[in-house]
């Protein structure tokens, strides 16, 4: 049923927007589930939801399993957060990717907790292995991996998970892009023996590769505006079509949960 909260273990809801199942979760409980996962060393799948990845999940029948089987799916855009509140989670606020890996890697090093950096380049990876540890004094980063942008061998790939789970990172932090970081993975659930949140550019904005919308536009969900003027012939196109949809999408089922 369009809107219809799903009541799952523990204490888990979740709410369809526009058929994308997305948690009704704030970024304090979302962090507070990740480090009893870490604990643990679950392999676990989170997911950062955007518009992006809303559409491309009504398109893209491989990417809707992956978010639909993720163990938490973030309402990363402000528009994907007003769904959740017009859907009834009243006061649901974003759950960025950025400031969840800023946050998250702030109280892992106050409790020793040790994470592994997934994707990008390898320039990236080196600004952030000296930066991030600068911003969280204690933060142990067990490893650090810019895998080859073409398909891994299966031997690579077993490579990467032997390295990942020798580490004893308690979180892997993936920056392979939407839709490629969701497949990547749904795909090593159960393989990697850590909780992999998929986090996109904030990678580069941690960085400082890209520069991150001013937090005034984050706050009135303009940051897709920002990188729109930053990278506009790279990002035209799919703000241009993705937002669209969105918005059509959204009226539609709206609409039609008040028929």
């Amino acid at each position: 049923m369009t809107g219809q909260v799903a009541l799952e273990a523990e204490g888990r809801q979740r709410r369809q927007v526009l058929g994308a199942p997305i948690d009704v979760v704030g970024a304090g409980a979302a962090r507070a589930r990740i480090a009893a996962w870490a604990a643990r060393r679950e392999s676990r799948v989170v997911c950062i939801c955007n518009v992006h990845s809303v559409v491309t999940s009504r398109r893209d029948p491989a990417f809707h399993a992956a978010i639909a089987q993720a163990d938490l799916a973030t309402p990363d855009g402000a528009p994907v957060a007003w769904m959740l509140r017009k859907l009834g989670a009243a006061g649901q606020a974003r759950v960025s990717g950025p400031d969840l890996m800023a946050d998250y890697l702030h109280e892992a090093a106050a409790r020793g907790e040790a994470v592994f950096l997934y994707g990008s380049t390898e320039a990236t990876l080196q600004a952030l292995q000296t930066l991030l540890p600068q911003r969280h004094p204690g933060l142990r980063i067990a490893g650090a991996i810019s895998p080859p942008f073409r398909p891994l061998t299966p031997e690579e790939d077993e490579a990467h998970v032997r390295a990942i789970n020798a580490s004893g990172a308690g979180t892997v932090w993936v920056s392979l892009g939407c839709p490629k970081q969701e497949l990547w993975m749904a795909a090593h659930r159960g393989r990697v023996q850590a909780v992999m949140l998929g986090v996109g550019a904030a990678f580069d904005f941690h960085a400082g590769t890209v520069a991150r919308a001013p937090a005034w536009m984050r706050e009135h969900g303009l940051e897709w505006l920002h990188r729109l003027a930053s990278e506009p012939r790279r990002l035209w196109r799919r703000y241009l079509v993705t937002n669209t949809l969105f918005v059509w999408g959204a009226l539609r089922q709206l609409l039609g949960s008040r028929a």
